[in-house]
């Protein structure tokens, strides 16, 4: 099912627009999700890049090679620091929407969790979701 996604960050300066279907979510118990959302994981949703669009501002990014070893790059706000998305340079027709920065976080469903070796002793998820020790790939 086609949807359409709004969201940005938390002053307001990045926008963004996403149309097309929605894919799976899913926490990631990684160090640098742990750091970036500055939570116990983060949380993001797959879509097509085809149909994600930058409306407003310019985010920065910054790359770094994952727990994998391969590279990540992380889209933030330059001005309030907000986490907004991931590309895998790997994959260039995918983009992991941070499930915080959407207007509407409701049609974020996660149903897996990736990196459990690295998650944190006070972080309880569902345990009957889908869970991988390390990467989902």
């Amino acid at each position: 099912m086609t949807q359409r996604l709004t969201g940005g960050c938390l002053c307001g300066a990045v926008r963004y627009t996403y149309e097309g279907e929605v894919g799976a979510a899913g926490y990631c118990h990684c160090a640098d999700c742990r750091r970036v959302s500055g939570s116990a994981f983060g949380v993001s949703v797959r879509v097509a890049a085809e149909g994600f669009a930058i409306t407003s501002g310019a985010p920065k990014s910054f790359v770094k090679p994952g727990d994998s070893g391969r590279p990540v790059a992380r889209f933030f706000c330059g001005d309030c620091g907000a986490p907004l998305y991931t590309l895998p340079p790997l994959h260039p027709e995918v983009v992991f929407i941070k499930a915080g920065s959407l207007d509407d976080p409701s049609v974020v469903k996660p149903n897996r969790q990736a990196w459990t070796r690295s998650r944190v002793e006070w972080a309880e998820i569902d345990s009957s979701i889908t869970s991988y020790e390390t990467s989902r790939v």
